[in-house]
């Protein structure tokens, strides 16, 4: 079976994270976004993955290869231009003969695929789309089902009175390869917007699929933290590298950790990480490969990528700090800051309030205060 992987956006919401690279790649539990998405789909019979991608497309290549090494095979399209979901899709269509699945490269998810497939054949359906409940469906595009499951309507970010479900569209579709014929190549065309109200419009057998599966948009700095949490505390099942050092603790190799060192779960801890005595660790909190952190410093419920470091007496809490950061000694950085990559930040330093710096910037002794 193929799947059609959207990869093309640039992610602006997660800068300056994203300024380096495209938001699928983005460390998830200190390994690119993008691997756990192409692991859960071949765990569920995808053989054949096409990444659209737009944004930085050489980044996935370099990375992925040819698939091998997830059981899968890979081909890289790219778009000259944004085409929006349908567009990318019609855009690969030469090379999708069969039903296929498609899903947005920002999307945690456990859902059951292959019960999708399954409930897509049962009910000789053209388009079925996975469903998920969510609090504030105003948000979102709204897709009221009948008691068979047929898409009856769809409401894009409705006002309240308008809301008749709490059934979102969870980005994960099953097509077969004919509703894309009567899409125009190289045009901008949603899926949402313009497709699939068309063949509502049109009386094909469009479906959907309520899930109660685990599922979260990655897109902003609190819902990219939160999927890294819920991982940790195993509300969705990705499996967390290294050996369980003690309850809701994982290590990686080469990690050094003093004795002296409070570590509380949970927590991964990347390989060839040194954590200094009188460092507190404090749970839900990931450290990428080769950081370092200092006596005294304290991390909690923050996100480090490779080779940070944490200065003495530091504090830093529900935030992401970016490849090759340096938080100098005391300075603090919470609620939500994002450091880009290679970022120096000199003594005195308060940030927080999403304070957002860009990669290689360097921030002198006591210039940012709130």
């Amino acid at each position: 079976m193929k799947a059609v992987i959207l990869v093309g956006g640039e992610g602006t919401r997660l800068r300056p994270l994203t300024c380096n690279i495209p938001k699928p790649m983005l460390p998830m539990m200190n390994r690119p976004f993008i691997e756990h998405v192409i692991k859960h789909l071949a765990k569920h019979g995808v053989d054949e993955v096409i990444l659209s991608a737009g944004y930085k497309p050489q980044a996935f290549d370099s990375h992925l290869g040819d698939g091998h090494e997830f059981g899968v095979k890979i081909t890289y399209v790219v778009e000259k231009r944004p085409l929006g979901t349908c567009g990318a899709v019609k855009n690969v269509a030469e090379l999708l003969n069969d039903s296929f699945v498609v899903c947005n490269g920002d999307i945690l998810t456990d859902l059951n695929i292959s019960h999708m497939l399954e409930f897509h054949r049962k009910k000789q359906s053209s388009v079925t789309i996975a469903l998920t409940s969510v609090e504030d469906p105003t948000q979102y595009g709204l897709v009221p089902i009948d008691d068979k499951g047929r898409v009856t309507e769809f409401l894009e970010k409705p006002s309240w009175d308008e809301v008749t479900t709490d059934l979102i569209n969870a980005g994960t579709y099953i097509l077969e390869p004919e509703v894309l014929n009567g899409v125009s190549q190289g045009v901008h065309c949603s899926f949402e917007r313009d497709l699939f109200p068309e063949l509502l419009g049109a009386e094909k057998p469009v479906f959907g699929m309520p899930t109660g599966a685990y599922w979260i948009d990655i897109g902003s700095p609190s819902k990219y933290l939160r999927a890294h949490k819920d991982i940790l505390n195993g509300k969705v099942g990705i499996d967390v590298a290294g050996d369980e050092i003690k309850k809701g603790v994982w290590a990686c190799d080469g990690a050094d950790i003093s004795d002296k060192a409070m570590v509380f779960g949970p927590t991964l801890i990347g390989a060839g990480v040194s954590v200094a005595a009188d460092a507190d660790i404090f749970g839900q909190t990931v450290i990428g490969d080769n950081c370092v952190i200092a006596g005294g410093a304290r991390l909690e419920g923050c996100v480090l990528y490779e080779g940070v470091s944490v200065g003495e007496g530091a504090v830093v809490k529900d935030s992401i700090l970016g490849k090759g950061v340096t938080v100098g000694a005391k300075v603090r950085v919470e609620e939500e800051a994002i450091l880009g990559d290679n970022t120096v930040v000199d003594e005195e330093n308060v940030l927080k309030k999403g304070v957002k710096i860009w990669p290689d910037t360097k921030v002198g002794r006591g210039m940012i205060r709130f």
